[in-house]
């Protein structure tokens, strides 16, 4: 908790949830502390969320939590100082395939269009999980609970297709990937790296110091991807600091 700014611990009543399997690595007990955002609140849930995010933590709907689990650490919140990021040659590929590709913003509205993209990339990649039973309601509140700065940025192809959605919080010093779906039967575009490295540039366009990107995990063939990102800053019991 050192790390939460003081004056919020008054205004904020956090809590510990029960074990649960950890979803990224096998044998482990993943239990969370959180806190909902409260549109009600003084300071607002947008200044809460982002001092949070800041903290360490991460937002889903209207939850902000982090891991506080009894045996492991191994979730380590990172984040990109975009203005010395230097994509691998690899992430240059991809940006160079996918110059046809256009990067717009939007309000975080709930549309069949993307609803629809949503459901084939949880059904293709994730066909086991809460998130692919999920409703059209369900999606709404995923977008819009919270009360948080919360924008999506949507690729479109030449023929106006929607490709790629990631759902982005604006915190303050940068801005926070909240989560990202794209088309999972156009692999060879590889639009998860490129959602993020759009996610760089724009950052980079508004002059915003960091793209946070939520927890690394090295164990954890879903996570260890965030690794490829450099430089990064990651957050020790110390504060921020540089990736060694």
């Amino acid at each position: 908790m050192s790390a939460i700014p003081p004056a919020f611990h008054q205004n904020l009543r956090f809590y510990l949830s029960g074990p649960a399997p950890c979803p990224y690595l096998p044998a482990q007990v993943e239990r969370k502390l959180f806190t909902r955002l409260d549109g009600d609140s003084d300071p607002g849930p947008a200044v809460v969320n982002a001092a949070l995010c800041r903290a360490g933590f991460r937002r889903s709907h209207d939850v902000v939590y982090r891991p506080a689990c009894p045996n492991c650490n191994a979730c380590t919140p990172v984040r990109i100082p975009v203005r010395v990021f230097q994509p691998s040659r690899s992430q240059r590929r991809v940006m160079a395939h996918n110059t046809d590709l256009t990067w717009t913003r939007a309000d975080a509205a709930p549309t069949p269009e993307l609803f629809a993209l949503f459901m084939a990339y949880q059904r293709s990649r994730h066909g086991d999980s809460d998130m692919a039973r999920m409703t059209e309601s369900d999606f709404a509140a995923m977008l819009q609970e919270g009360g948080a700065d919360t924008h999506l940025h949507l690729l479109r192809d030449g023929a106006g297709m929607l490709k790629g959605c990631m759902i982005t919080d604006n915190v303050g010093d940068g801005l926070s990937a909240v989560y990202s779906f794209y088309d999972p039967d156009d692999a060879r575009r590889s639009l998860g790296t490129f959602l993020i490295l759009a996610l760089i540039a724009e950052a980079q366009r508004r002059d915003e110091p960091f793209v946070y990107l939520g927890y690394w995990i090295a164990a954890s063939r879903k996570m260890a991807y965030k690794a490829k990102f450099q430089p990064m800053q990651y957050l020790s019991p110390r504060g921020w600091d540089w990736w060694l």
